[in-house]
C-alpha cells in the first residue's frame, strides 16, 4: 500500500474514517507523525470504549424497569434549587428504547457547549418531554422543596404518552399515576434522570441569561443567580430584583 501523507491519515483520523487496513500500514509506517497520529487513534479507541460501558451502566435502571413490564419509562431533574434568585426548573424525558447518546451524565459534569448539543439531540430523539418552570414568587409562597416538587409534577403530568414509571434524583414525589423510585446521585446513575438534567439546566441558563438582560448589575448570566462574592455585593449596592427569593436568608438581609 502506497504510503499516505500525514495530512490526509490525520484529516481521516478525524473524520473516523480510518479502516482496519490503514490502521495495520500505520503500525508498520516509521513516520514519527504518523505513529503520534497512530496514539492519538488508541487514546480515542480507549475513550470510545469506556464511554460505551459507562452508557450501558446509565441503562441500568431502565433496563430492569422494561424486565418488570413498564413501557414508558421516564427520568425527572431539576435545576435551580440553591439559587439566590430566579426560578426551579424540572424537565421529565422519557426516551426510546434504542437511544443512544455517548456522553450524556450528570449536566454539571458536561460542558455547556455539550450541553447544549445533547439539549437539541434529547428533544429531537425523546418519546415525549416536558419542562416546568416556577418563579421566585411561587417558590416564596411554598418553600424551595415543595416549589421543586410543584415542577417536578407539572412536568411529569405534561408527558403524551403518559409515563407507567418513573426515575426521580433524590426526591420522592405523592400521589404519583405510576410507579416510581428516587435514586440518590440519580442523574449520574441513570440515562432518563441524565436527559431530564440537561434539559432542566439549559433551559433555567437561558432564562437566567435573558433575566441578566433586565437586571445586568447581578450578573446572572455567570453566576445564574448564585450567591457568589461579586453577587452578594452587588445585592448590597443595588437590593433586592423582582427575581430574588425573598425567602432565603441572604436575600431577606437586604430587604
Amino acid at each position: 500500500m502506497e504510503k499516505q501523507s500525514i495530512t490526509t491519515l490525520r484529516n481521516l483520523l478525524q473524520a473516523g474514517k480510518l479502516t482496519d487496513a490503514q490502521i495495520e500500514a500505520m503500525k508498520k509506517d516509521t513516520r514519527k507523525g504518523v505513529q503520534q497520529l497512530l496514539t492519538t487513534y488508541e487514546k480515542q479507541k480507549i475513550k470510545q470504549v469506556a464511554l460505551e460501558k459507562a452508557f450501558v451502566e446509565m441503562c441500568h435502571y431502565e433496563r430492569n424497569a422494561t424486565a418488570s413490564g413498564k413501557r414508558y419509562i421516564a427520568g425527572i431533574d431539576e435545576a435551580g434549587r440553591g439559587p439566590l434568585a430566579g426560578p426551579v426548573v424540572a424537565a421529565a424525558v422519557i426516551l426510546p428504547s434504542d437511544f443512544k447518546l455517548l456522553g450524556l451524565n450528570d449536566s454539571k459534569q458536561v460542558s455547556e457547549t455539550a450541553r447544549d448539543m445533547y439539549f437539541d439531540y434529547i428533544i429531537e430523539h425523546a418519546t415525549s418531554y416536558h419542562i416546568a418552570v416556577v418563579d421566585s414568587d411561587v417558590i416564596d409562597q411554598m418553600n424551595i422543596l415543595e416549589a421543586t416538587k410543584l415542577a417536578m409534577k407539572d412536568a411529569l403530568t405534561q408527558l403524551n404518552p403518559p409515563a407507567d414509571h418513573v426515575l426521580i434524583d433524590a426526591v420522592e414525589l405523592s400521589n404519583l399515576p405510576c410507579s416510581q423510585e428516587a435514586i440518590i446521585k440519580g442523574d449520574a446513575k441513570s440515562i432518563s434522570i441524565a436527559a431530564a438534567s440537561i434539559l432542566a439546566k439549559v433551559t433555567r441558563d437561558r432564562i437566567m441569561k435573558e433575566i441578566h438582560e433586565e437586571y445586568p448589575m447581578y450578573d446572572f448570566k455567570s453566576n445564574m443567580g448564585y450567591g457568589t462574592k461579586f453577587h452578594m455585593e452587588r445585592l448590597a449596592e443595588y437590593g433586592v430584583s423582582p427575581y430574588h427569593r425573598k425567602s432565603f436568608a441572604p436575600v431577606r438581609e437586604c430587604l
